[in-house]
């Protein structure tokens, strides 16, 4: 038996230690927000926070996450409001298939509690890692330096 928090809930799971987070949170809690890309750690579009820090789910052993507090992208929003992250998405129009967006998303989290106004280099370089193979990389700057006065005005 694993336990951890996920998203602010205490959770127990019972599997293999050396299966990824990826594939419990997918397979057995059936969170489908983190997406399996390239399985190496290199896409980024599996991106969750343990303990607050930007993880691939994807090479992370379940082993790994005992007594970990992990979230996810469907931890993010309060109700019906966003995180400032995800709504400079999407009013920045910084998604075009979606597929990377959650992976990118919680690097963008995980970034801004680094850099609550993050500078266009420091995104860059935070972001890196993070492969959108539609190319909206001048949109996801641009969402990432909305958020940050997202999160400063509150919203």
């Amino acid at each position: 038996m694993t336990q951890f928090q996920l998203n602010g809930v205490p959770r127990e799971i019972a599997a293999d230690q050396q299966r990824s987070l990826l594939s419990v949170l997918r397979d057995d809690l059936l969170l489908s927000g983190c997406k399996y890309g390239c399985g190496e750690g290199e896409c980024g579009a599996c991106t969750v926070l343990i303990d607050g820090k930007a993880v691939r789910s994807c090479i992370t052993p379940l082993a790994e996450c005992a007594g970990k507090r992990i979230t996810s992208v469907e931890g993010l929003s309060d109700g019906n409001k966003l995180h400032p992250v995800q709504q400079a998405f999407i009013d920045a129009g910084a998604m075009q298939c979606g597929y990377c967006t959650t992976g990118m998303i919680m690097s963008g989290v995980a970034l801004l509690q680094q850099y609550p106004q993050p500078t266009r280099e420091q995104v860059v370089e935070g972001m890196n890692g993070n492969i959108c193979r539609c190319g909206t990389y001048p949109r996801i700057i641009a969402a990432m330096q909305k958020a940050g006065e997202l999160a400063k005005r509150g919203a």
